[in-house]
Order: structure tokens, then C-alpha cells, then sequence
């Protein structure tokens, strides 16, 4: 389901234990933290032990079903419940939704021992310099008693706060020491006008993955005003005979992207990963585009190869994505696989923002609402103040691995980009 994905929610399942499937045929309906969609059936066989039940949180490589098939059907039969039989699922026909992970494939879970561990845990204990011995000792409230995120965080906190060697024996005149008491959550009163909301998935989701954010990724912002009074004049001349020749509409967000493809290009430092002391440097411009959906909730389509399309190109793209992620029918596909976000806090009317960093990358852009202000025009002639469309870019960026020069370098460029359009550019 994509690198930053650890855990799925099960929805509904399509199908009933004793029944026959076909390959490509929905079997149930999960939820990961932005998107639902249907997990069909690998191949041909009948469904004969679910594993999970509707509303289980799984982690990734877990396996969810028994499916029998004709190759497998002396195996599963004999022991349908083992944990040992459970993949019985071939993945080479669905290499986009695995039920169960290639043994070729990077490992989407770890085992110590009889232990599973989840990636992010993984992540979060090598984060926090925690052995695998130590991890091993970690109390776990998931299923089997495998360590969750809460699990780790809950220890991470209590941290050294414990003693893990044997109890001294008080002497008989010493007085018990004072236990630590836990720390109390701020009061929080509610009245009789108050509204109490309770938060869908996707907002708890959201939430968890700002506060990880900003406890992984120590955050800087850099700011730029760019003049886009070319960006401007250009869009407004073409935009008509655009949608008319392309059937698209022309936004200012392509124009947007097409700037920060250019930039990564010449500042590919801020197009990267953090693996514990190694950075990965992405090989692929992928671009998400944040959305703000009807419901309030946020999510980040993402842009292929961005760099690899024209203007035309990364348009269609732009309006098709927005198009879908309004409508709810993103597939898993398009939101994996970024590696650099661009948000638009302009279109809400804000002159700037402070943007958090879509995890695992390690920058964000923030373009701001274009607004005609008064600024100084040099000349050979001389100076003189003009109205000019001016707009602030926000550049957030993971202070591990991105310095305030490139992360300040790089927005630079992606104003220079804006601020020097060709006004005669064709479309």
C-alpha cells in the first residue's frame, strides 16, 4: 500500500467464508489513512477462512484471508487456521495491492523471533536509539501483543523513568520514595453551548501524522515575495484559447509545479529521505498537490515524474487528481510515491503559512495569494513604484539534512523561475 503505510482498517468484506471468487474480483474493502479501496482476489479459488474481522486495524503484510486454489488446496485444507498457511495468496498478478509481501520485496514488516513489528516501530525505536533487546521488552497492546505506535511512544516517555534493574531493599528507617506522579492532562471544561464532535478516521489520522511530523522532523521556514506579474499577464492572455484547445482549465497550480520541478533539478538536496544517519536521495520528482476535500479533511494526490511533463501535461494531470480526490475515487496509487509537496494556502485566502512536512520527505512549499501591491521597479532609467502581483512562498524543511542555505536557495530559485516567465510563451 505504499512506504509510509503501516496499517489498514477493515471496512467490509465483499465476500463470506465459502465463497468462490475470481481473480480480479473485490474481496473486501479497507481503509489506509487517506484512501478506501476494494483488495480483489490474487486468483481463482473460494474463500475459505477470514482472518480479520470488519472494523480490525492490520498492519501491512499481515495476512487477512485463507484463499484455496487448486495448487494450494492439499496445504490449506489440512490446516486452515495454522498462522504458517495463512500466505497462501499469489501476489506476481497484483503487485500494486499486496496481501502478502514478495519474499523479493523490501520487508513491510519485521519479525524478532515470534514478534511482529510494524515499519513505523521500527522507524520510531531506531529514531530513538532503542535495541532490538529493548524493543523485545516493550509491552505491546496489538493484536498478538505486537507493539503499537502508542505502545512505543507510551515507553519512549516513560523512558528512564523506570528502573530496569532489581529494587534496592529500603533501609528500615528511610522513607519510601514519593512516586512520580503521572503528568495531567490540561482541564478542559465543556458547558451547556459547547458542541462535542467525534472525529472521523481521516481526521485522527491526519492528526496523528502532524503531531509525528513535527516530533520527527525538526522543522525551519524560509520565506521569499515573488513578483508573478508575468505569470499573471500570460495565464489571463492564454488561459481561453487553453481550455478551448485542451479541454482543461488552466490554473495557476501547473504553473506552480512546473516551477518546483525546475528548482529540484538544480537543488535535488531537498528531494530526499531520512533512513536513521543515511539520506536518501529520490531519484524520481514526484509532486503532491495538497486538497482540501468537502468534508474539511485534507489529502495529497500526487504528480508523477513531474518533471517529465509539459505544462499541458502537468495541467491535466492537476485538474484530473483535484477532479477525483473531491469525488472520493483516488486509487491507492495516487497519493504514494511523493517525494516533494506543494501546497496552495492562497486559494483560502491567506498571504502565507508554515506548512508541515509530508512524512517521509523532508520539504514543503506553500504558495500564498497573489495580490497587487506597490513595489519598486528598477530601470536603466531609474527607479519608480508600479502595481505589481506579489505572492510569499513558504518553504518548510527538515533541519537534519537541509541547511537554511539550500532550503533557502531553493525557494529562491522557484521564485526566479516565476518571476522571469515569458509572456510570449507559447502553449
Amino acid at each position: 500500500m505504499g512506504e509510509s503505510v503501516a496499517e489498514a482498517t477493515i471496512i467490509k468484506w465483499v465476500k463470506n467464508e465459502g465463497d468462490a471468487v475470481k481473480a480480479d474480483e473485490p474481496i473486501i474493502e479497507i481503509a489506509t489513512d487517506k484512501v478506501d479501496s476494494e483488495v480483489p482476489a490474487p486468483e481463482d479459488g473460494t474463500l475459505i477462512k477470514c482472518l480479520v474481522k470488519e472494523g480490525d486495524v492490520v498492519q501491512v503484510g499481515q495476512p487477512i484471508a485463507i484463499i484455496q486454489t487448486g495448487a494450494a488446496e492439499a496445504t490449506v485444507a489440512a490446516a486452515p487456521a495454522a498462522p504458517a498457511a495463512a500466505p497462501v495468496v499469489v501476489e506476481e498478478k497484483m503487485p500494486d495491492i499486496p496481501l502478502v509481501p514478495s519474499p523479493t520485496a523490501p520487508a513491510a514488516a519485521i519479525v524478532s523471533g515470534d514478534r511482529f513489528y510494524s515499519p513505523l516501530v521500527k522507524n520510531m525505536a531506531k529514531a530513538e536509539g532503542i535495541s532490538q533487546a529493548e524493543l523485545d521488552s516493550v509491552s505491546g497492546s496489538g493484536q498478538g501483543g505486537r507493539v503499537t505506535k502508542e505502545d512505543l511512544k507510551n515507553y519512549i516517555a516513560n523512558r528512564g523513568k523506570v528502573s530496569v534493574g532489581p529494587a534496592a531493599t529500603p533501609a528500615a528507617d528511610a522513607p519510601a520514595p514519593a512516586k512520580e506522579a503521572p503528568k495531567a492532562k490540561p482541564a478542559l471544561s465543556v458547558n451547556g453551548n459547547d458542541e462535542i464532535v467525534q472525529m472521523d478516521r481521516m481526521r485522527k489520522l491526519i492528526a496523528d501524522h502532524m503531531v509525528m511530523s513535527k516530533q520527527t522532523s525538526p522543522h525551519v521556514t524560509s520565506y521569499v515575495e515573488a513578483d508573478l506579474t508575468n505569470v499573471v499577464t500570460w495565464r489571463e492572455k492564454v488561459k481561453k484559447h487553453f481550455e478551448q484547445k485542451e479541454k482543461t482549465k488552466l490554473t495557476f497550480t501547473p504553473i506552480f509545479i512546473e516551477a518546483v520541478a525546475k528548482a529540484i533539478k538544480d537543488f535535488p538536496g531537498v528531494n530526499a529521505s531520512v533512513d536513521g544517519d543515511k539520506i536518501i536521495l529520490r531519484g524520481d520528482i514526484n509532486i503532491g498537490m495538497a486538497t482540501a476535500l468537502p468534508s474539511g479533511n485534507l489529502i495529497v494526490p500526487v504528480i508523477k515524474n513531474a518533471d517529465q511533463l509539459n505544462l499541458v501535461g502537468i495541467a491535466k494531470k492537476v485538474n484530473d487528481l483535484a477532479e477525483r480526490a473531491r469525488a472520493n475515487k483516488l486509487s491507492p496509487d495516487d497519493i504514494q510515491g511523493g517525494t516533494y509537496t506543494l501546497t496552495n494556502v492562497g486559494s483560502f485566502g491567506n498571504v502565507m503559512g508554515t506548512p508541515i512536512i509530508n512524512q517521509p520527505q523532508v520539504a514543503i512549499l506553500a504558495v500564498g495569494a497573489i495580490r497587487k501591491k506597490p513595489a519598486v521597479i528598477e530601470t536603466p532609467a531609474g527607479d519608480f513604484i508600479g502595481i505589481r502581483h506579489m505572492m510569499f512562498l513558504s518553504h518548510s524543511y527538515d533541519h537534519r539534512i537541509v541547511d537554511g542555505a539550500l532550503g533557502g536557495m531553493f525557494v529562491r530559485r522557484v521564485a526566479d523561475y516565476l518571476e522571469n516567465w515569458d509572456v510570449n510563451r507559447d502553449i
